[in-house]
Parts: structure tokens; C-alpha cells; sequence
């Protein structure tokens, strides 16, 4: 039951540390000291956007891939790219347009300036003969950690 007290106390202190702005907080004997406020309290959620589609659904690549610009405005963004959707990624890959969607290249050079991160799977290079050579610049071959790493809040998932 104390334990239960205690848990209470710090949650208090800490709500009225944001509430007031403070730093630190102090109820009874209890000091709770919290950093800025802002940056601990309000993490940037993460869109993870998963497209195995390839040249045979424009409409699900194209429409992936917008939706990675637009969320890439105030969420972290991260495209992985697999089975037929590596085949979008590469040097020699084809561009792609689908009724008012911007193309393939337009969306991929976007996703470049604005610095958000787009994997291939290696399994699935390989299986289609390519290499990391051959993925276009800005394009990196997947990697475990950064699936998790790339956003501090929550991962959403939206899959194509």
C-alpha cells in the first residue's frame, strides 16, 4: 500500500511540475526532478510504412509512399521496402505514375530531402539479383535496430 502512496506522490509532483513549468517539485520529503518538459512529456510518434507492392499495384506504392511525405511533416518517418517493392529502389528501376498521384521519383526524391529513412530488405535484393550497390542514393539495405530506433514515441504501422 505505501508503495502505491509513494507512486502517487511522484505522479503529483510531476503534473505539477508541468503544470507549473518547473524543474523540480517537492512534496513532503519527496523531490521529483524533471528536465524540460517539453522534450520528455511529448515524444514524437513514429509512422513505419511497410510497401511489398511493386510495379503491379501503382496505386498502393504511390499512395505508401505520399502518405510517408505528408506524415514525414511532424512524425518520424521510416519506408521499408520488400518481396516486389524492392524492385522501386533501385539505379535501374522504372519511374511510375498512377491518375493524380506524383510519381515514383518525385515522391522518392521528396522523401530524400526531408532526410526520412528508406530501407530495402537484403533477403529480398538478393532473391531478386540486386546488391547494395545498386539501390539509388538515399536508398539503404534494411537493418534490424533502425526499425525500432528511428522514433522515440509510439510506432505506428501502415502496410502496402
Amino acid at each position: 500500500m505505501k508503495k502505491f502512496f509513494f507512486l502517487g506522490l511522484l505522479v503529483l509532483a510531476f503534473t505539477a511540475c508541468q503544470q507549473a513549468g518547473n524543474k523540480t517539485a517537492n512534496v513532503d520529503d519527496i523531490t521529483v526532478k524533471v528536465g524540460k518538459v517539453d522534450s520528455c512529456c511529448m515524444l514524437k510518434d513514429g509512422i513505419f510504412l511497410h510497401i511489398s507492392s511493386g510495379y503491379e499495384n501503382p496505386h498502393k506504392v504511390l499512395m505508401a509512399l505520399k502518405m510517408a511525405v505528408m506524415m514525414s511533416m511532424d512524425k518520424d518517418v521510416l519506408v521499408y521496402l520488400d518481396i516486389k517493392g524492392v524492385e522501386l529502389v533501385m539505379k535501374t528501376s522504372k519511374d511510375m505514375k498512377f491518375k493524380d498521384f506524383p510519381t515514383l521519383y518525385e515522391l522518392l526524391d521528396q522523401l530524400a530531402a526531408k532526410k526520412v529513412i528508406v530501407m530495402a530488405c537484403p533477403t529480398c535484393m538478393k532473391v531478386a539479383g540486386y546488391k547494395a550497390e545498386d539501390l539509388r542514393p538515399g536508398i539503404i539495405v534494411a537493418e534490424k535496430d533502425k526499425f525500432f530506433n528511428f522514433t522515440k514515441g509510439r510506432i505506428v504501422t501502415l502496410d502496402y
